[in-house]
């Protein structure tokens, strides 16, 4: 049986920041780094399949629903029993630390954007998901 392909397309701040309060940190700027990653975002899973947590599934806005599959994953549901539904397919993952702990380990391409943004954030990208995969210890700036 054919493997999904498994991306993850994501941006980050100057200091690695990816979340805040539940969001985006930089969530409204209307600064054209910003309004450009948001396209870029949609332009690059169009087509695809997108799996992420239900506040992320609930976040993408109705003109991007037709154009992509969207899955709902629940911390109950196996990873790789989830990615075989897609065999031959591309499929990014897309949540934020919690999904991107379970479903590291299956990440080929990790396409990461770097964002003029340098201020507060509550969660932060961890390197550690492009080497080791899987569980990573915390998901602290300081570890």
């Amino acid at each position: 049986m054919q493997q999904p392909v498994v991306r993850v397309v994501c941006a980050i701040g100057q200091s690695g920041q990816i979340g805040l309060n539940g969001g985006l940190p930089w969530e409204g700027n209307r600064s054209p780094e910003f309004l450009a990653d948001v396209a870029r975002f949609f332009d690059i899973t169009r087509g695809h399949v997108l799996l992420a947590g239900p506040k992320t599934i609930a976040s993408i806005p109705e003109f991007a629903r037709s154009d992509r599959e969207l899955v709902v994953v629940r911390s109950s549901m196996n990873p790789e029993d989830t990615l075989m539904r897609f065999a031959g397919r591309v499929v990014f993952i897309g949540g934020g630390p919690p999904v991107w702990d379970a479903y590291a380990r299956f990440v080929s391409h990790w396409d990461v954007t770097r964002l003029p943004y340098d201020g507060p954030a509550d969660r932060w990208f961890n390197p550690g998901w492009l080497t080791e995969g899987g569980e990573i210890a915390g998901n602290r700036r300081d570890r």
